[in-house]
């Protein structure tokens, strides 16, 4: 890539950055009835598994202030174990569903979304999680459960390949991967989508950070990574749905 090619790029991404929602703008495909998206991606796979919800027996940290002073980036993790229960409940303070409005138009969850779209999808490679065998998993937030998308006996080299061979991350728990399905968002708010979606995705990732600081857990959000190859462990096809941010999550040296 050229200097002038690069530039370019810049500016092109500057636009996004700056598009103003008040500018004369075209009717969206919600302006024109067009039937909106799904409000979640359906399981693909047979092998269900139902999460925990009882969050009041965990032992979590209550204290606010302390919680957001304390929450910080985490790159080394010990070989302690997380159980299926914490794993459950960063599921669902990342992307739980709360309430769903009308006729499945909208879902109201634990973190904001510009129109209440929530274009995500939740992706995990499981290393180290108390009743959860190790593998690939789709969160499901309909019903609160996880569907298994099968192993890899190379799964370490393939979460490296995937982050850019950021090695730290391989010694982590579990792995959050986060989707986009664009058109969600698209379908309401058409060119200004992606702006929106870019804020709400920070919106997910701070949830976690919280979330791990409250279990007494640590994440590191990472945008460094190789799309491509995220996509691969997932089979997204790159177009109307390919990987956006990624997290690793682990147990961390006691302070």
């Amino acid at each position: 890539m050229s200097n002038k090619e690069q530039k370019q790029l810049i500016l092109e991404g500057r636009k996004i950055l700056r598009f103003d929602y008040t500018e004369n703008r075209e009717p969206t495909d919600q302006m024109r009835k067009i039937p909106q998206p799904p409000l979640v991606k359906e399981a693909s796979s047979e092998e269900i598994v139902r999460l925990p919800r009882d969050f009041n027996s965990l032992k979590l940290n209550n204290d606010v202030l302390d919680i957001i002073y304390n929450r910080e980036s985490h790159r080394i993790f010990t070989e302690e174990s997380v159980t299926l229960l914490t794993l459950s409940f960063l599921l669902w303070a990342t992307q739980g569903i709360k309430s769903i409005r009308g006729e499945k138009y909208a879902t109201f969850r634990t973190v904001p979304s510009g129109g209440a779209r929530h274009p995500f999808e939740t992706y995990l490679i499981v290393r180290k999680i108390d009743g959860l065998k190790p593998g690939k998993y789709h969160y499901l937030p309909m019903k609160h459960e996880l569907e298994y998308l099968g192993s890899d006996p190379d799964l370490d080299t393939k979460i490296g390949i995937s982050l850019a061979n950021q090695r730290w991350a391989v010694s982590a728990n579990v792995v959050f991967y986060w989707s986009i399905v664009p058109y969600r968002g698209e379908w309401r708010y058409a060119e200004f989508a992606h702006r929106i979606m870019l804020i709400d995705i920070g919106h997910v990732c701070q949830n976690l950070y919280l979330a791990c600081e409250a279990a007494g857990l640590g994440t590191c959000a990472i945008g460094a990574f190789s799309r491509e190859n995220c996509d691969k462990l997932f089979e997204l096809d790159g177009e109307e749905e390919f990987t956006i941010l990624a997290a690793p999550v682990g147990s961390v040296p006691k302070k």
